[in-house]
């Protein structure tokens, strides 16, 4: 017997819960924006009158405005998104303990062992989308299919407040004449690599040769063509069940262009500190290291390297994140953001000790990295702040407001 999946994606997020906090935004034209100040001028989200004027998430400010000039601009509220994400949540668990986020607006419910108490897939969409509107105030759009992929799809197909059903005997129909980018996994550059094929719509990469694009795309090729044709069958993970992503990252873009390396340090201070705090906070450690740079021409470039002892802690991090940008680094250019992340991650404790490991350091270190989170989680990111940081808090100052916010395990 087929799943029956729903995908709950919240219309418009960010600007909903801004119009839905301040009464006097209704029937506006709404966009929530970075700050221009610290060179974050862009559309974060918009709500739909502003998506019917033009206005897209990525836009710069001025672009927004010109097609909207009425365009109503409000900052990010990180806390707030947070609370009605939880809210969110806290409905969907009611229908199924098969709740898997993807972000903070939008999630996959497995409801296929609730249809007899609650109905068909359908009809447990309508309700959550009725039930969201009243006791929210905000809307979703809800996808219904036997698989992840055509949920997703779903509830991409009709915005804002709708349901959309793709089933086993109708999702040809439904799905093969839209572009081949609308399916999860085929971004941009795979989307353009496959119009060179001549593959441009889902029909067009269900009927391709597997072994094409397997030559083509090694094992997504493979996956994209289930998918295209409705043979994936991913289990939604389970809501309360540990989940070890495959990496963790911060990044900013800083209010001035750099190119002092005191200035360098002190930035990936602080992102190597914003890294290592989330991952301390699901109790994992990285057994890999990357830096990626932007320059003030948008070029970039990114190095990784993978560690001898796994760590959580922020100055190993930050020391190999300097390393590793000085192999890359181009001096002769500005830069414009710094991102750092860890990667291979796992919350393994019981690994066998090696030659490299000094236990009792390491110690002191995990001890003295809780004991400073405790600080922060009490009294805020500032209380306690390395020195390269504090010379610099001109360039690092922002990065509390959008990295060190509640982060939902």
């Amino acid at each position: 017997m087929d799943k029956v999946i729903l995908h709950c994606d919240a219309n418009n997020f960010y600007a909903s819960v801004a119009c839905m906090l301040d009464k006097s935004l209704e029937g506006k034209c709404v966009a929530v924006a970075g700050d221009p100040t610290k060179r974050h001028g862009i559309i974060l989200a918009k709500n739909q009158r502003a998506k019917e004027m033009g206005v897209k998430t990525g836009d710069v400010i001025w672009e927004a405005q010109k097609k909207c000039p009425d365009l109503v601009l409000v900052a990010p509220r990180y806390d707030m998104y947070v609370k009605y994400s939880d809210i969110l949540f806290d409905i969907y668990t009611q229908y199924t303990d098969r709740v898997e986020p993807f972000g903070i607006d939008e999630c996959w419910l497995d409801v296929t062992h609730s249809l007899k108490l609650f109905g068909s897939g359908e009809k447990i969409a309508n309700t959550l989308r009725e039930r969201i509107k009243k006791e929210v105030g905000i809307t979703i759009s809800v996808g219904v299919s036997f698989n992840k992929i055509f949920a997703k799809l779903g509830s991409d197909m009709k915005k804002p407040d709708a349901t959309t059903v793709i089933s086993r005997e109708n999702y040809r129909q439904k799905t093969w004449n839209l572009p081949v980018g609308d399916m999860l996994m085929i971004g941009r550059k795979t989307c353009a690599k496959l119009e060179l094929m001549g593959v441009r719509t889902i029909g067009d990469l269900a009927k391709t040769n597997v072994d094409v694009l397997k030559r083509k795309f090694g094992i997504n090729g493979e996956k994209m063509y289930q998918n295209a044709n409705g043979i994936g069958d991913d289990e939604v993970r389970l809501y309360y069940q540990p989940h070890i992503p495959k990496s963790i990252s911060n990044g900013t873009t800083m209010p001035k262009d750099v190119t002092d390396m005191s200035e360098i340090n002190a930035v990936l201070t602080a992102l190597s500190e914003m890294v290592a705090i989330r991952m301390r906070r699901y109790d994992f450690e990285a057994s890999g290291v990357g830096v990626a740079i932007r320059y003030n021409d948008f070029s970039g470039i990114s190095q990784q390297a993978r560690l001898l002892v796994p760590t959580a802690n922020a100055g190993v991090i930050r020391d190999n994140a300097v390393q590793l940008l000085n192999q890359v680094r181009r001096l002769d250019k500005p830069i414009r953001g710094l991102y750092v992340f860890a990667w291979d991650l796992s919350n393994d404790k019981e690994r066998q000790a090696t030659l490299w490991d000094d236990l009792r350091q390491s110690e002191k270190k995990s001890r003295l990295d809780k004991s400073i989170d405790c600080l922060r989680n009490k009294y805020g990111y500032n209380v306690v702040q390395s020195a390269r940081v504090l010379e610099h808090p001109y360039l690092c100052g922002q990065l509390e407001d959008s990295d060190f916010r509640p982060f939902k395990k």
